[in-house]
């Protein structure tokens, strides 16, 4: 266990047990979807990469064009 972990669980164990749940539930719904976001990721690469590539490709022929953000103008 790192060194912040270690804070952060010696404060959350002084914490009233309602709020210790509430902070426990918090953290493994973080887990699951940081999980699930790299399930999705590792899914979708082979998708990604080809979709890069047909960019890519679109780019060098000139068949895109430029964002303009309002920031820009």
């Amino acid at each position: 266990m790192n060194k912040m972990l270690e804070r952060a669980i010696a404060q959350a164990v002084r914490l009233p047990e309602d709020e210790q749940e509430t902070l426990a539930s918090l953290m493994l719904e973080e887990m699951e979807s940081e999980r699930a976001w790299d399930d999705s990721f590792a899914k979708s690469e082979s998708k990604l990469a080809a979709m890069a590539k047909q960019a890519k490709e679109r780019h060098a022929k000139g068949e895109t064009t430029p964002l303009v953000f309002p920031a820009d103008k």
